[in-house]
């Protein structure tokens, strides 16, 4: 399933904005890339505005996606217990963090809880499962529950279980999933130093398989893992290079335990810069302020709903998240609306 990214205005005019501004919404609404020097200069050159760039991001994002924002909720269906070493995760094999841990919750459980979210207007349930990636068992299993929840619920899906090769995305795909998640998290040149287990092409060779599956795809980073500026823009260029059409970015959120903590490279301000480079560079996909937005954006959430168009609700993996009211009653007093999940 994929985002319809189809033009719902020609939004306001752009005219206001300086020369820079105006041509990064003029490169993004001719699905132009932009070049790489301003990418960069995005994210470093102090001399921009912050207010007239999100404004600028703003735009793009409306001409796309008025001013509608589509909530999800993670379901943790297997916690911990995981043999990979990413180094940011709580739940890989190398972090001390206390977590819950717990083998996949059975089928009943996962079902009902995908009902609790519809019922309270979720607009998409993703279901997340620690580990390398499923066995034969485990996509068997995965793929009744995904057709209970087709058939029972009819709410809309999304998958993240670690590295999937061909034959298990087309039974994904068949059983009626609409998408499957899996995270570049960073660059090709970064992601040595943040893990060990499985290389970077690992996780494009999955999100290819997904794509020739015919599932839409979800893919997105962690920033705040030490990177560079270079990283940064090397994954939005490559996410737009596989044409992923959600993109969750998600902030560090330092947990006790894990190697990959804290760099202090996250400030409000920065967050929004990299939220809007994103968007100009993916102007028709779901960009997503994801995980530890309510930590590094603190009072400036609200403008984050300017270059981005999704967020979760009710927390994360193993950490907590702002709660659906609250989070509905932000994007109501700055003037955005919910997306239903109708």
């Amino acid at each position: 399933m994929t985002i319809d990214s189809t033009p719902i205005s020609p939004g306001p005019p752009i005219s206001s904005l300086g020369s820079d501004y105006q041509q990064w919404v003029t490169y993004a609404l001719k699905d132009e890339p932009l070049p790489r020097a301003d990418a960069i200069s995005i994210l470093q050159d102090k001399t921009i505005d912050l207010l007239l760039l999100i404004h600028a991001a703003g735009r793009v994002r409306q001409h796309y996606f008025g001013r509608q924002v589509q909530l999800h909720q993670i379901n943790n269906i297997r916690s911990g217990l995981c043999p990979e070493d990413c180094g940011y995760c709580s739940q890989s094999s190398i972090s001390n963090a206390t977590i819950n841990k717990y083998k996949m919750k059975d089928a009943d459980a996962i079902v009902q809880q995908a009902h609790e979210a519809r019922a309270r207007g979720v607009y998409r349930y993703c279901m997340v499962a620690s580990g390398r990636g499923p066995s034969d068992q485990d996509t068997q299993f995965l793929s009744h529950v995904i057709q209970r929840i087709r058939s029972e619920v009819g709410i809309r899906t999304c998958l993240s279980v670690g590295l999937v090769n061909q034959e298990q995305a087309d039974q994904f795909k068949a059983a009626g999933l609409d998408r499957l998640n899996h995270n570049l998290n960073t660059s090709n040149t970064h992601t040595t130093k943040i893990v060990k287990t499985h290389t970077y092409q690992d996780r494009v060779d999955t999100i290819k398989a997904a794509h020739h599956a015919g599932l839409g795809v979800c893919s997105g980073m962690i920033t705040g893992m030490g990177e560079t500026d270079e990283d940064i823009v090397d994954v939005a260029y490559e996410l737009q290079a596989l044409a992923a059409p959600s993109i969750p970015i998600n902030f560090l959120i330092p947990i006790e335990g894990n190697p990959v903590r804290e760099f202090g490279q996250l400030t409000p301000q920065r967050c929004l810069r990299i939220l809007s480079l994103f968007r100009f560079l993916n102007p028709r996909a779901e960009i997503r302020a994801a995980a530890g937005r309510e930590g590094h954006l603190r009072g400036l959430q609200s403008l984050a709903l300017y270059p981005a168009n999704s967020l979760f609700v009710d927390g994360y993996l193993t950490t907590d998240g702002d709660k659906l009211q609250k989070v509905q009653t932000m994007i109501e007093d700055a003037g955005f609306e919910v997306v239903d999940h109708e």
